[in-house]
């Protein structure tokens, strides 16, 4: 019998109940990408609050990620949302980047929704001297996480649809960084772009030293 799991939403319900009034959920997106930078997200919202299809952005559609963000930002007490740049990746490793953009994503909120209480996607605690849970598998449990989950992915998608504009040939807009088939053809053909994580092995591994499509006529 599958282990019973507690429904979205119950780690918000207990933090409030312990008398936490602003309640934050950090999520990020793009920690396995070759691409791209990764994106953090902090959103805290109000006691009670029910959004219908809300849940892991790994799991809802592009279209349902979509629709959501104008409604998460409504009903939102605040929303911040916070980037580490690829360079940034390879100079501190993707796991300190991460914890990085979740720190200025929850920097960027507002002041009228400074949290009193983080619960944080993951093992790790954000870098920021305020009280915080984390959370395993946060984004499928806590509401507040979920939500955030959802701006992370959707911000990060539309740098990467920018990236595609500004370094054509990979297919940014399609894969978003991550390591398709495409994505390391393109990569073996054009070698790296300023987009491309060098620390990353698929990276590494592509044509030396790379920066990008040859200039016209080149």
């Amino acid at each position: 019998m599958p282990p019973r799991r507690d429904p979205l939403g119950e780690p918000d319900r207990e933090a409030f109940g312990r008398g936490y009034r602003r309640v934050c959920g950090v999520d990020e997106a793009g920690r396995g990408p070759l691409a791209g930078p990764v994106v953090a997200a902090a959103v805290v919202l109000p006691p009670g609050v029910s959004l219908p299809g809300l849940g892991d952005s790994k799991q809802l559609s592009p279209r349902r990620r979509a629709a959501l963000v104008p409604l998460l930002r409504e009903v939102a007490l605040g929303v911040g949302v916070g980037v580490a740049s690829a360079a940034e990746i390879d100079r501190w490793n993707i796991l300190r980047a991460s914890l990085l953009a979740m720190a200025r994503a929850v920097e960027a909120l507002p002041p009228s929704a400074s949290p009193d209480l983080l619960l944080v996607d993951g093992l790790h605690p954000v870098p920021l001297a305020l009280p915080q849970e984390t959370l395993v598998g946060g984004d499928g449990r806590s509401t507040a996480i979920a939500a955030a989950s959802v701006v992370a992915k959707e911000h990060r998608d539309a740098l990467m649809r920018e990236g595609a504009l500004a370094y054509p040939g990979y297919g940014f807009e399609v894969h978003k960084g991550y390591p398709t088939q495409s994505h390391r053809e393109a990569l073996s053909r054009l070698g790296p772009c300023p987009l491309h994580r060098r620390s990353f092995r698929g990276v590494r591994d592509a044509r030396a030293p790379g920066v990008g499509p040859p200039p016209p006529g080149g």
